[in-house]
């Protein structure tokens, strides 16, 4: 014969029966939507440090193109072109893959301009004036989730450097 605690034992076992796996649904599924959203912010930061990079990678080689509206500098016609390309696929020449996924030439902006406070009187050139490389309008789809974010304009400005000359073709001039 069953003592009264065996039997006391026995039934508290059985009325546990099943909760170890209700346990495991609930806490796994809390801990399978932790490490997604660890993942998908992850990605999101990537892609923020992407843009960040691509428009400085524009910029710095923009600085080194020609100003599209100086006509006597060679392949001034496809400067803005090159620039773009650089921005979108780490390349003066138009790839396949992008180096920012999803990121089109409509959304990169380039503006060459001169010195702040120098007006028109100085132009882009080697060591004067500035160039502006900027991403405008990109959106961001988080990953498994219908919501899409409009990232904030990224924007890099670099003084011109060498402004597409060869060595020994520029006077250089000092302020």
């Amino acid at each position: 014969m069953m003592s009264e605690k065996d039997m006391f034992n026995r039934r508290t076992k059985k009325s546990e029966d099943g909760i170890a796996t209700i346990e495991f649904a609930v806490v796994s599924g809390f801990f399978l939507m932790m490490i997604v959203a660890v993942v998908a912010g992850g990605h999101f930061f990537w892609t923020h440090n992407a843009l960040v990079e691509a428009t400085r990678r524009g910029a710095r080689f923009a600085a080194n193109q020609c100003n599209p509206a100086d006509t006597t500098c060679t392949n001034y016609d496809t400067a803005i072109d090159r620039i773009k390309n650089m921005v979108i696929y780490n390349s003066p020449t138009a790839g396949t893959e992008t180096f920012v996924p999803n990121l089109q030439p409509s959304q990169v902006i380039v503006t060459y301009s001169p010195r702040a406070g120098m007006g028109d009187s100085e132009t882009f050139g080697v060591g004067v004036g500035t160039v502006s490389v900027k991403i405008q309008g990109y959106t961001y789809d988080f990953i498994l989730s219908p919501v899409t974010l409009t990232m904030p304009p990224y924007e890099t400005t670099v003084r011109g450097e060498s402004a597409g000359r060869q060595a020994g073709q520029n006077q250089c001039v000092i302020p």
